[in-house]
Formats: structure tokens, sequence, C-alpha cells
């Protein structure tokens, strides 16, 4: 009887301790993977021999049927958990040229002033006019706010911004994105492990958007906020005290935490705390049907036709150059 209480009783660790191990030696094997300093050869050596390491002690563990071996591993995993809280973001990276500047924006009454507000003229994802703009907006001319969707791939994941219009017809989009260097290329799964930095981009509709919907290819969707001229205001307020607090304070992407639906998500906790979390707010694809449950989109009709009506691709690739891009892409925006 004794015999078979202590082999259930060494199952019982083995089901708790499994998953544990399992996990969190996977997570330092990625850590080590994406952020070990030293180039690819270095971090492939260091992943493997974690796992390696990990695969060892807790065959020992369970062999030598002693806890000395998890204790090994308890310290090294340490080790790796002080590394990793040394990597701080950077703010000097060799970034790429859509990325190269931090806006940053100071406020007077009514007034704003924002610097480095991207306006680049794209012809391909590498060729491309740069061009860097102050700007001066009047708050008492704010008049509205999309949600601007960009799909470019599954249905369920989007990449969200916030357009502010002005009554003269400007429009000024605020998008939270990866801040890459030259060297990098987006990966989702990087994301969780401080491979990126978070840059707040501000920029024009025939910037921002277009880039999405000409040269990329993506499927974009704008969809008109209903919210009152007050809420506007300290949202786009919000937006550029953001914007301000990544330029002194750089702050790593994160894919699920830090993100840029999540984000946006918390500014507008700013101004309205009452706001409910979703798992739509990850599931961006599924945003709109959000907002209109929380009442920021047109209840008086259905999901699908505000879907239908919001898709602006179409009209923006067919946009002459030197047309107006955001009137362009919001004709017959109200029709079926």
């Amino acid at each position: 009887m004794t015999d078979k209480l202590g082999m259930m009783a060494r199952l019982a660790v083995v089901a708790v301790m499994t998953p544990i191990v399992f996990c969190s030696g996977a997570w330092a094997a990625l850590a080590l993977w994406y952020r070990l300093p030293g180039g690819r050869i270095a971090r492939t050596l260091g992943s493997a021999a974690w796992v390696i390491a990990t695969g060892l002690l807790y065959a020992s563990a369970i062999g030598w049927r002693s806890w000395l071996p998890l204790g090994v591993y308890a310290a090294l995993h340490a080790v790796v958990l002080l590394w990793w809280f040394t990597i701080k973001p950077s703010a000097t990276r060799d970034w790429r040229d859509d990325v190269a500047r931090v806006p940053t924006g100071s406020v007077q009454g009514d007034r704003v002033v924002l610097d480095n507000v991207r306006h680049f003229t794209w012809r391909s994802d590498t060729d491309y006019d740069i061009r860097w703009e102050r700007r001066d907006y009047d708050l008492t001319h704010l008049v509205s706010a999309d949600a601007v969707l960009s799909h470019w791939g599954s249905r369920a994941i989007a990449h969200a911004m916030i357009s502010f219009g002005f009554d003269d017809g400007h429009q000024l989009v605020f998008s939270v994105e990866v801040r890459k260097s030259r060297d990098q290329q987006y990966s989702s799964l990087g994301g969780f492990f401080k491979q990126f930095e978070t840059i707040l981009v501000i920029a024009g509709e025939d910037d921002i958007i277009r880039v999405r919907t000409n040269i990329r290819g993506e499927d974009v969707y704008l969809y008109r906020l209903d919210i009152e001229r007050t809420t506007l205001r300290a949202l786009l307020l919000s937006y550029v005290q953001a914007a301000n607090q990544l330029a002194t304070r750089p702050a790593f992407y994160n894919t699920f935490t830090s993100n840029c639906t999540t984000l946006v998500y918390r500014l507008a906790r700013q101004v309205s705390p009452g706001l409910p979390w979703d798992m739509r707010l990850l599931l961006t694809g599924y945003l709109p049907e959000y907002l209109q449950d929380i009442g920021a989109l047109d209840r008086s009709v259905p999901i699908t036709t505000l879907r239908r009506r919001a898709r602006i691709s179409d009209r923006a690739r067919a946009a002459p150059a030197d047309a107006d891009f955001s009137r362009v892409v919001r004709a017959a925006m109200t029709r079926d």
C-alpha cells in the first residue's frame, strides 16, 4: 500500500512539474534565440544548449527521484530571468527610414503643434520620397475620428489606427507600430521577446493608408466613430501625450500586451474608464463588432452593412496621385 501511494505521489509530482518545466524551458529557449548577443551562431548555440540542459536535468530528476536537478534548473532559470530584465529598449538603433524619427507634440490652449509628422510619397516599399513635417492644428476645428483597420492575411487580425478629421478636410492618423531597425524583419513570435521597440507614427492618410492599400496590397476599412467632440479632443491629446512619453522613454512592442489595439484601448480608457475589456481587442479583425457593441459605431444598421460601406481599398487604389486622397476614399461611404 505504501509503495502504491508513493508511486501515485511521484506521478502527481511529474504531472505538475512537466508542464512547468516545459513552458519555462521553452520560454527561456526562445528568449535566448531572439535576444542573446553575438549573432545567429551564438543564439543558436545558446538556445540549443539550454534545451539540452533542461532535458538532461529533468530526466535526471525523474530517474534519480531527486529534487537536486530541479533545483539546479531553477537556479539556471533565475539567471536567465535576471539577464532578461537587464534588456532595455533602445532609442538609438539604425532605424528604417519610415520610423527613423519619433513624433512629439506641444499643446497651448486649443493649438497643437506636432513635430516629425510623416509625409512620405510611396512608389514601392523601397522607393519613396522622405519628408517629415511640423504641423499646427486648431482643436476647435476637430470634428471626427475614424477607426482604420488594415488586413493583410487572416480576417481575424488587422492593424488598427485612428484618423482624426478637421472641418477643412484634413485628416491626421495616429498609428502604434513596430519600430524596426534596417536589419530586422517583423515576427509576431519575436514580438513576445523584446525584439522590437514601439513607435507612435503620426502621418497623413495619403501616406500611412495609401502605402497599405496601393503598395502592400492590404485590405483597408474605415469606420466613422460615434463619439462626442469633447471625447475627440481628449483622445487626440492622449495620443500626443503617449507620443511624448515614447520620445523620452522608449518601450518594447509586445504582440500580446502592447500592440496597436491594446495601446488604443489604454488610451481610450483614459477618456472613458468604464470601457470593458474584450478578446476582440486582440482578435482585431472583429474590432468593429466590439465598437458597435459599446456604442462607438452606428447601431442603426447591421455590422455587415457597416463593413461593406467601410471598405476603401478599391477607391484608394483608383485615386489619382494628385487627388485629395481622404476625400476620394470617403466617397459614397454612406451608400449600401
